[in-house]
């Protein structure tokens, strides 16, 4: 069903607006009386209309209730187990009584959490007045308790934070700072902490709680409170002004999950994915100001801002990790432009077996579709397809050997785009199944017979590589038009609709409603394999310092599984081979262990994932200056590596690419390779 119909069939919604009363004078959170008509709503949309086609019931409210309560404290750092037994009451309730309009369990429970929070915030104070750390005992502090039990009581609590507030004195102490300052910069950053807590409002808690609860259906549907429809909008508009990274939640800690193509942080190559920011300063001498702790959206608050601006950030490198020290580095914000987000082409020459061969390089971000200029009947208007067929037109003016579409880090877009640029490689035929909650399937197929270009290819991926790109990919790959290397992608095969609330709900004067968004589709390669879960496995695997359990769908607890459909008829080439695909990967697996360059990468990879995954840290001072320095030597050393270089040609003129992309140069190796083979 699409999102027109589906918003005509819940005309017949009645929203009544009852229940609860919503004192503003109370300095106790309760829900806004049009908080029941939402619930009941976004439950009766979340049963009927849900791809899954699962039931709200007492299953799905147990998995509701451990989640909100993560939600609320992820990292076990505030409820000790007495409150967690006392939750217990609510483990088979919730379905029936959000179906009923009656949110009281989500106020109930956070108030619970407000006043732990706040006996926490207490405990802060008293022990940086009274307490004198000894950094000489060799003891640790484990930054990630998500795996451990609950404290059982508030003295086993008072044990936790005793060693948070002592790690932080020893941060402080390492770095420099000077002992009479310590104490007053972690006070300070508690304050802060405790005016960003108080902040919340009833709107906050009520969202926290329908998110969770929609999530509990699969992680990408959500319920989206007024205020965040707005960021949702300004995203997808691509006008929010900032630095240009996707963030997320990592214990206590705001962790870059990606760097948006085109954004000030992908230009200045200061920070990357998995490095966590501590703290946020504004302007080129504004106080750094801690954010560990901090809700996602009080972080983001922080950095973004009006365009022009400047923003410092201090993090911790993913590459040394919590061993390490931190750094500061500055941004000025911008907008993330449309053209920023454009497919870009370079060729880069390789030699391979005494002869070099031109690699035509497509770079592509996402799949992006100027819509409104397309309405309008505007001829030029910007889209993949016609961008990339240009760039390519272009590169087979300089007579390329071949052509390498790099789709890394290209989380999707528009699904049509993503059809019809496969309809450039391919001479006809299907692309893409898409299978609604009825079970009814479309078959997405490029109709055109025109081929752009007919020569060798090769397609590079990774991890974050999602959604249309991972369409793109599998139908390159069935077709077995050219060879699919790097890493396994990120295994996002469904669709989503946003629907407006507002549109089936009176509410009184000067207030809103929320949105929610909502899995209605789900993607199948002509195969009938999905793309759900599994994603797109290479031809030739890259190492990868990003394993599917922490970073790809896998990792989401409610993510829908992979299954199968029935595969549709299409005519497949014979331009890559099985016998191909082993002798490429026979080569690269010599290579892995001859070729310095692939050594190295491998040895970078293997620290990286080692460092992402060291979570207990010493409280020892010399030991933790000893795993400081060993963490910036290894640091150091890395930035020292050297390897073969490969000479970039833009407009004519060889230069040196990005000496550090070491996957790009061996997907250009890869492919050379298969030229050489194919003769």
């Amino acid at each position: 069903m699409n999102s027109k119909k589906l918003i005509l069939s819940l005309l017949f919604f009645a929203a009544s607006i009852s229940v609860f009363a919503y004192d503003r004078d109370s300095t106790e959170l309760v829900p806004k009386p049009q908080f029941a008509a939402e619930a009941k709503l976004t439950a009766q949309i979340l049963d009927t209309y849900h791809f899954s086609k699962i039931n709200l019931n007492d299953s799905l409210s147990s998995v509701i209730l451990d989640s909100y309560i993560e939600t609320l404290d992820n990292n076990k750092s505030y409820f000790i187990q007495s409150d967690i037994d006392s939750f217990e009451k609510y483990r088979y309730v919730i379905d029936d009584k959000t179906k009923e309009g009656n949110v009281e369990i989500a106020y109930a429970i956070y108030k619970v959490f407000n006043q732990r929070f706040n006996e926490r915030m207490a405990y802060v104070d008293n022990s940086l007045e009274n307490e004198d750390f000894d950094f000489t005992i060799d003891e640790y502090y484990e930054t990630d308790r998500s795996k451990k039990p609950w404290a059982k009581d508030e003295a086993e609590l008072n044990e936790l934070w005793r060693k948070v507030i002592k790690s932080q004195k020893l941060n402080l102490t390492l770095n420099g700072k000077d002992p009479k300052e310590i104490n007053k910069t972690i006070k300070t950053r508690y304050d802060r902490f405790k005016k960003a807590i108080s902040q919340y409002n009833s709107e906050d808690v009520f969202e926290l709680y329908m998110n969770t609860i929609a999530e509990a259906f699969d992680p990408h549907s959500n319920y989206f409170s007024p205020k965040t429809s707005d960021r949702f909008q300004q995203n997808i508009s691509l006008s929010l002004e900032g630095i240009g990274a996707r963030l997320q939640t990592d214990n206590d800690f705001t962790k870059v999950v990606e760097v948006l193509p085109g954004g000030p942080a992908k230009k200045s190559d200061l920070i990357h994915a998995n490095d966590r920011i501590v703290g946020v300063g504004q302007g080129e001498d504004g106080e750094i100001v801690d954010v560990i702790g901090w809700r996602i959206d009080d972080v983001v608050e922080l950095i973004k801002g009006p365009k022009g601006t400047t923003v410092r950030l201090e993090i911790l490198p993913a590459q040394t990790g919590v061993y390490g020290s931190s750094e500061i580095i500055t941004l000025v914000r911008e907008k993330i432009k449309l053209e920023d987000m454009e497919a870009k082409a370079e060729v880069i020459p390789t030699t391979r077996n005494g002869k070099t061969y031109k690699i035509g390089v497509v770079t592509l971000p996402s799949f992006y579709m100027d819509f409104e200029a397309y309405q309008k009947g505007d001829p030029n208007y910007n889209s993949t397809t016609r961008d990339v067929k240009r760039l390519v037109n272009e590169l087979k003016e300089k007579d390329i050997d071949g052509l390498l579409i790099d789709l890394r880090n290209n989380g999707g877009g528009s699904l049509a785009e993503a059809i019809d640029l496969t309809g450039l490689f391919i001479k006809d035929g299907p692309v893409v199944q898409v299978r609604s909650s009825s079970n009814k399937v479309e078959v997405g197929s490029d109709e055109d017979t025109e081929l752009v270009y007919d020569g060798p290819m090769a397609v590079l991926i990774n991890r974050f590589s999602a959604s249309a790109s991972e369409i793109f990919a599998g139908a390159i790959q069935d077709y077995h038009r050219g060879v699919v290397m790097g890493e396994t992608t990120f295994g996002k095969g469904t669709v989503q609709s946003v629907i407006d609330l507002g549109r089936y709900i009176t509410v009184p004067e000067g207030e809103k409603v929320g949105q929610l968004k909502l899995t209605l589709q789900k993607f199948y390669r002509v195969t009938g394999s999905s793309t759900q879960h599994l994603g797109v496995s290479p031809d030739v695997n890259f190492p990868s310092a990003f394993p599917a359990e922490e970073f790809g769908e896998s990792s989401k607890p409610g993510a829908l599984p992979w299954d199968q459909i029935k595969g549709t008829k299409y005519s497949p080439t014979n331009q890559v081979s099985p016998k191909l695909l082993s002798e490429l990967n026979k080569d690269y697996n010599k290579r892995l262990t001859t070729d310095p360059v692939l050594i190295d990468l491998v040895e970078e990879i293997g620290e990286l994932k080692a460092n992402i995954a060291k979570t207990r840290i010493s409280l020892n001072e010399e030991k933790r200056k000893l795993e400081i320095e060993e963490a910036e030597k290894r640091k150091a050393d890395r930035l020292k590596l050297t390897g073969t270089k490969i000479q970039g040609e833009g407009d004519d003129k060889p230069e040196d690419i990005k000496s550090d992309d070491k996957y790009l140069e061996e997907g250009v190796v890869i492919l050379a390779e298969m030229i050489s083979a194919i003769g």
